[in-house]
């Protein structure tokens, strides 16, 4: 994913698309406001939603350098989710991604999450491609019985993607490809997946929703005739409870504060301090943001996914060391304590990717298993009976 930092107002957060994948980076203030009120939610298909207190384990994998069962071979086990990002509606070269994608993942005995991005707006989100995408993703489970979650125009909320700041286009859009995909693809499940609301309303991003505009009036949630920090980043992009089977977000540990890329130790609680809208260590007493997990995923009785998470390491820093980075963040989001504490959770993603981060100015390697002595230790760390992987 991309990113933007515009440290004079706030961080901005950017995502990218499957070519430029990149975690995003955390913001750096918000303020509180009120969520919407819930109600009880429809029933969540059986088939992609883990036993009670358990949760998919999966991976964010570079698939121009590596594989399944490369993977697989480090951990010495085959995570259960891996991710794809495909432009939408599809084109040759998508649908040729998807077929190996699928054929990957079905060998593997494992589960799909296929990201779609409008890159060409929400206006190109039409009925045809809603319906052509459900029946490719049906094939998928007839042909290589691949159940498959979409996450649809994540972090819609943010200013930098084209389909971003625009709740009502956005809702209509998600509401026409979820009736899609119930409709014609039973084996796959709707993930409802805003940016972090840290930060909000991100200025200054391409796609921000203009002065004046009818998008930026919707997005006035106080009332106070301005979009601020104060307002919801998350309710007027809600497209129901009836449209939405999971809800999710991506949760990084880019270091203690801006401007980032030191090789630090994720203080104690940062994991659940930025979940539920109270981040921890150097933004402790900060006003923040509503509690997503409260409001959405209990609130509305969802399993929630973390989509992506990762710490922050720099090869060439001489801060703390790899195995004590990402130690430090898994042993957090791997723990008894956020299993008890937010049992909704039913699938982590890692993300599996050395990659150049232009806004630290340096090759970070965010990887579990580059090392396979780490990355298996670290698995055989987590609470017993609490993740699944391929075949469970």
């Amino acid at each position: 994913m991309r990113r933007l930092f515009l440290p004079i107002l706030c961080v901005a957060v950017l995502a990218g698309c499957a070519g430029d994948a990149e975690p995003s980076a955390p913001p750096t203030s918000a303020v509180a406001s009120t969520p919407p009120n819930p109600t009880a939610s429809a029933p969540q298909s059986p088939s992609l939603v883990p036993p009670d207190g358990r949760a998919w384990f999966g991976m964010n994998l570079d698939w121009a350098n590596d594989t399944i069962p490369e993977v697989a071979d480090r951990l010495g086990a085959t995570p259960a989710v891996w991710v794809q990002f495909v432009r939408f509606p599809l084109g040759d070269g998508d649908r040729a991604n998807l077929a190996g994608f699928f054929e990957q993942v079905g060998a593997a005995r494992a589960l799909g999450l296929v990201t779609l991005e409008p890159h060409d707006g929400l206006d190109a989100v039409t009925h045809e491609a809603a319906a052509d995408l459900a029946a490719l993703l049906d094939a998928a489970w007839a042909t290589h019985q691949v159940p498959t979650f979409v996450r649809f125009a994540h972090e819609m909320n943010g200013s930098w993607y084209p389909w971003g700041q625009q709740p009502d286009a956005y809702v209509q859009a998600y509401r026409l490809v979820a009736d899609a995909v119930h409709s014609g693809a039973p084996a796959s499940a709707m993930v409802w997946a805003p940016n972090e609301g840290a930060g909000y309303p991100f200025n200054g991003g391409a796609f921000e929703a203009a002065p004046g505009s009818a998008a930026r009036a919707a997005l006035d949630t106080d009332g106070d005739g301005d979009l601020t920090a104060a307002d919801d980043p998350y309710a007027p992009y809600w497209p129901g409870e009836d449209a939405v089977d999971w809800v999710g977000m991506s949760l990084y540990f880019w270091g203690l504060e801006y401007p980032w890329g030191e090789n630090e130790l994720a203080p104690a609680g940062r994991f659940a301090g930025q979940l539920t809208g109270r981040p921890t260590g150097a933004h402790e007493g900060e006003l923040t943001i509503p509690d997503f997990y409260a409001t959405y995923a209990e609130g509305y009785d969802k399993p929630m996914a973390i989509i992506e998470t990762a710490a922050l390491y720099d090869p060439a820093d001489p801060g703390a060391d790899e195995a004590a980075i990402k130690g430090a963040w898994f042993r957090q989001v791997f723990s008894a304590e956020t299993r008890d504490a937010f049992p909704r959770i039913g699938m982590i993603n890692w993300f599996e990717w050395r990659k150049d981060e232009a806004e630290v100015d340096s090759v970070i390697d965010w990887r579990l298993a580059a090392d396979p002595a780490l990355g298996r230790a670290l698995l055989e760390s987590v609470p017993d009976g609490w993740l699944l992987f391929a075949g469970d």
